[in-house]
């Protein structure tokens, strides 16, 4: 359960900040989309069924360091799409280094090692590479053969040359407890921290079989943290959503802990559920009806327990009860006995299906965009 000193030193001082200040509402990481163009198609992903249109759209570095100013948070993940497809990703990396904010940059590693030039190895850089398990699993979850061994293997270049590397884990049902334990057996012989979650039910996903209900989430999970006991796994969360993934905490989740920035604008309400879309983070922030979102309130959040809801959750209330979460670091995850008990789904309201209409919308724009710019291509050509 380790996390490097210093970035839980900034990230501890920054909730005690906010804690002061008496702020209800406040980002602990920014999820921020530069692009969402990959080259994978994970069977169980739900970001890049767009129209070509879209995919080719990119945010500017500009874009990214305003995003991160604009919103505050300490920390900054890049995922996509895989940003390592986005031209400008090297200076949008220093950018955010430079502003001194703590940059996980996911990758699927197909491109790390032709790319590691790219990059400064910095205690506010860490490469995140997403691995799903050992190799007939992993390749299987990405839905292409040769994709784990090329992963590890940029793994060690990258660590070989002085970066931080972690791994992040997206767990799907049908997932056996001790395949999963033997994956982080081998993350801890590989030398690296480990995040990982329960996969979130994109309604887009091509595969829609294998999402987790949150009951076997927690059993999943008792039964892998059953199997650590002893062991030495670096898994970098906080002990209070571990503690939760095991059932052993109610906690509602604060989606505005980890706002989302993409090419469409701020996602409303959180990074895995668009709805909307806001112009600014501040408009995000005052515009969204928050309280009408989560487990219990809304349909497509009833088996959510994915960490950039909850793993705010457990941070804020690691800082109003730090001996509690000290407890829980100190005596390891309860693997047996009762549940904590579960949130109440019969008030939910019903799913709305907005997504097509986003779209439409954005790729409205695009053209209306593309339009004005060749008017003035025109008319500036005219004038010549």
């Amino acid at each position: 359960m380790a996390i490097p000193f210093h970035k839980e030193l900034v990230i501890g001082g920054y909730l005690l900040k906010q804690k002061l200040l008496g702020r209800k509402r406040y980002p602990l990481v920014l999820m921020l989309e530069p692009l969402f163009r990959c080259n994978l198609a994970c069977a169980g992903c739900g970001k890049i069924d767009y129209p070509d249109a879209i995919l080719n759209r990119r945010m500017t570095a500009q874009e990214c360091w305003d995003a991160a100013e604009e919103c505050g948070a300490p920390m900054v993940a890049i995922p996509g799409g895989e940003p390592l497809i986005h031209k400008e990703i090297g200076e949008i990396v220093r950018g955010l280094v430079a502003r001194k904010k703590f940059v996980s940059l996911c990758t699927n590693a197909l491109l790390l090692e032709k790319k590691l030039d790219l990059f400064e190895p910095s205690p506010y850089l860490f490469f995140s590479v997403h691995l799903d398990g050992l190799k007939e699993h992993h390749d299987r979850a990405v839905s292409q053969k040769g994709v784990f061994d090329r992963a590890v293997s940029a793994i060690k270049a990258a660590k070989a040359r002085g970066f931080t590397v972690n791994v992040n884990a997206t767990i799907f049902d049908n997932y056996p407890a001790e395949e999963l334990a033997d994956f982080l057996d081998f993350t801890e012989e590989l030398g690296v921290g480990v995040s990982i979650s329960p996969g979130y039910a994109y309604e887009r996903a091509p595969d829609q079989a294998h999402f987790l209900n949150r009951t076997n989430t927690k059993e999943l999970f008792r039964q892998v943290f059953a199997r650590g006991k002893g062991k030495k796994w670096n898994l970098m969360h906080s002990s209070l959503f571990l503690d939760f993934l095991a059932g052993n905490q109610s906690f509602e989740c604060t989606p505005w802990g980890m706002p989302a920035r993409n090419i469409f604008g701020w996602q409303k309400p959180c990074y895995l559920l668009g709805e909307g879309y806001a112009k600014t983070f501040k408009e995000l922030m005052e515009t969204t009806d928050w309280d009408s979102y989560g487990t219990g309130k809304y349909e497509k959040c009833a088996d959510c327990m994915a960490h950039c809801g909850y793993e705010p959750t457990a941070a804020m209330a690691s800082l109003s009860n730090p001996l509690k979460a000290a407890w829980v670091a100190l005596r390891g995850i309860k693997t047996s006995g009762p549940m904590a008990p579960e949130i109440d789904l019969s008030k939910q309201r019903p799913a709305q299906y907005v997504f097509s209409e986003q779209v439409q919308k954005t790729l409205t724009q695009i053209r209306q965009d593309e339009a004005s710019e060749a008017e003035k291509r025109q008319k500036a050509s005219t004038a010549a």
